[in-house]
C-alpha cells in the first residue's frame, strides 16, 4: 500500500558509545505520546545483505509519520521532544541525521 497524504520524519542516529544503546531507545520512546505524532518505529540496522547501496552505519533510527505539516511542527516544540534532545540526543549522540519528506 503507497503512503499518501502524510510527512515522513526519518532520522538516523549514531552514538557516541553503542554500550549506551538501552538508554538511548529508551530515551526514544519518550516521544511515543506526543499527540501530533500519526505513527512511530524505532529501529536498529536490519540484518539485510550487505551491499554498496546500503546505509548500515547508523546505530538507532526514527521513523516518524504526521497527518500534515503543522502536526510535524507541533511535534518539534512538545516538551518531551525537548527532553528527548536534551537529555538523550544531545549527550549521547555524535551524528544525526534528520530526512523529512511529503509527497512527490
Amino acid at each position: 500500500m503507497q503512503l499518501k497524504n502524510i510527512v515522513v520524519h526519518q532520522v538516523y542516529f549514531w552514538l557516541n558509545n553503542k554500550a549506551d544503546l538501552p538508554k538511548f531507545i529508551e530515551g526514544l520512546n519518550v516521544l511515543v505520546p506526543i499527540t501530533s505524532i500519526r505513527d512511530i518505529h524505532i529501529g536498529i540496522p536490519a540484518a539485510t545483505e550487505e551491499r554498496d547501496v546500503i546505509e548500515s552505519s547508523y546505530d538507532v533510527s526514527l521513523l516518524v509519520t504526521f497527518n500534515n505539516i503543522a502536526d510535524h511542527d507541533h511535534y518539534q516544540v512538545d516538551p518531551l521532544h525537548d527532553i528527548f534532545r536534551e537529555d538523550y540526543a544531545g549527550p549521547l549522540c555524535k551524528r544525526v541525521m534528520v530526512l523529512d519528506s511529503v509527497d512527490a
